[in-house]
């Protein structure tokens, strides 16, 4: 049996060593080593899309990869592709690193320098649990294999520009397509989700912060479900409490939301922080919210070059959607994706605050009238994105960062991923209700 064994090594030097010792294993077929955290994920789910089988049995992670620490990142691979098997390879072999890396879902663990002796038995035996678990996989139809649902996190450039709102309609728009929804409230100071759909709940994010090990059961509950289907992911009643939840913590959170959900819809608010950075780093899709004036795209412009700096998320994978968007403000949509440099929705939400202002005093944005010109823009840009099924829909496969649902523009070509993967806007229809 051959044994696809795929390095994640970020050293140019320890990427040619292990590359040339893996070559000497016998019936072992070393792929191209991928340079950091991102590009493995994409890899790994790029293979996953077209079969289970398309994975490779090994994956060996070097201790220095980045810009997510090996420990996590194993924990991820582990999480997403629970039929590969993830070696550490680390100067440090001592007990309590064995333990960690064994605790995040490693199948073993190569001391550095390497010796051939040492890599084979370790390959081997992480490619021996590997082919087992496929098989067991294979009788079973019933148990996840996928890379699990899709993130997308929506983001304003500043204060007061719409982000929750939008997060809150694109959740509402994807669950009532009939797919099931988290809504998380990771605006972690100054959170409004509660406000916005009436939820008293005393269970928050801030929860599930120190917990190393997420169970289906600790995050249920967590989890406020709401009326309207939504599971909630709220934002703690404390702002100060927000700081428990660091970027280890979100990663982890996270990852436990996407094995569970279809879509994660991430709030993220205007500010900032560890644990947002590293919601949009795994997001599949990075929403940017802006209104059309020059503060406001200013700040979306200093926003998406901070994500570039901390190799966050590149400018040309974040969709930028406008709102308050009228036809005669000097600011339009094409002069916002030429001065961030991002690509810009279709579909501009237009400026109709009257038509909100009810149901947001009030507390229930779910209730808004279906004749709102608002809320059917928010609804089409949900199908934009890719984010509600449509009646003709096949499952879709992950084509990108993180996994499902990837934003890649390129040369103005609106084809088969991510913000236009869909035929047409794929909005889904509004439900029968007082605006009927």
């Amino acid at each position: 049996m051959t044994t696809r064994i795929l390095p994640a090594v970020g050293d140019p030097d320890a990427a040619r060593s292990i590359t040339t010792l893996l070559s000497q294993l016998p019936s072992a077929e070393p792929g191209a080593p991928v340079t950091d955290s991102t590009s493995l994920l994409d890899t790994l789910a790029r293979l996953a899309a077209e079969s289970i089988e398309e994975l490779p049995e090994v994956v060996l992670v070097h201790e220095r990869i980045g810009p997510v620490p090996a420990l996590e990142l194993i924990r991820e691979v582990a999480l997403r592709f629970p039929a590969v098997g993830v070696v550490l390879v680390t100067a440090d072999a001592g007990p309590a690193l064995f333990s960690a890396a064994m605790d995040s879902g490693a199948r073993g663990l190569i001391g550095l320098p390497l010796s051939y002796e040492e890599l084979a038995a370790r390959v081997q035996a992480a490619a021996q649990w590997s082919v087992g678990v496929r098989r067991h996989l294979g009788r079973g139809g019933d148990v996840f294999t996928g890379p699990g649902g899709s993130v997308v996190t929506v983001t304003g450039a500043k204060g007061g520009v719409g982000t929750t709102f939008a997060a809150v309609q694109f959740a509402l728009a994807a669950a009532a397509s009939g797919r099931r929804t988290a809504l998380v409230d990771m605006d972690l100071q100054a959170g409004d989700v509660a406000s916005y759909l009436d939820v008293q709940f005393r269970r928050s994010i801030a929860d599930l912060a120190g917990i190393q090990d997420i169970s289906p059961r600790v995050l249920q509950d967590a989890v406020y479900d709401h009326r309207t289907g939504l599971a909630l992911l709220l934002a703690p009643g404390d702002g100060e409490r927000g700081e428990e939840v660091n970027d280890r913590a979100a990663r982890q959170i996270v990852s436990a939301l996407r094995n569970r959900y279809e879509l994660v819809v991430i709030d993220c608010g205007t500010q900032m922080n560890g644990a947002n950075a590293a919601a949009v780093e795994m997001a599949d899709v990075a929403v940017l919210v802006t209104t059309p004036d020059v503060v406001a795209v200013r700040a979306a412009k200093r926003m998406v070059r901070m994500w570039e700096r901390l190799q966050v998320r590149k400018a040309e994978e974040t969709a930028m959607v406008v709102n308050r968007y009228t036809k005669h403000t000097e600011i339009q949509p094409s002069l916002v994706e030429k001065i961030t440099k991002t690509k810009v929705a279709r579909i501009a939400v237009p400026a109709a605050y009257k038509e909100l202002q009810g149901v947001v005093d009030a507390g229930r944005v779910q209730d808004l009238d279906n004749r709102s010109t608002v809320k059917q823009a928010l609804w089409g840009l949900a199908g934009e994105l890719g984010l509600t099924k449509t009646p003709d829909d096949q499952p879709q496969a992950p084509t990108g960062r993180g996994g499902q649902l990837a934003l890649r523009a390129g040369g103005g070509d609106r084809g088969s991923i991510g913000l236009w993967k869909r035929r047409g806007t794929g909005a889904p229809a509004l439900p029968a209700g007082e605006g009927d």
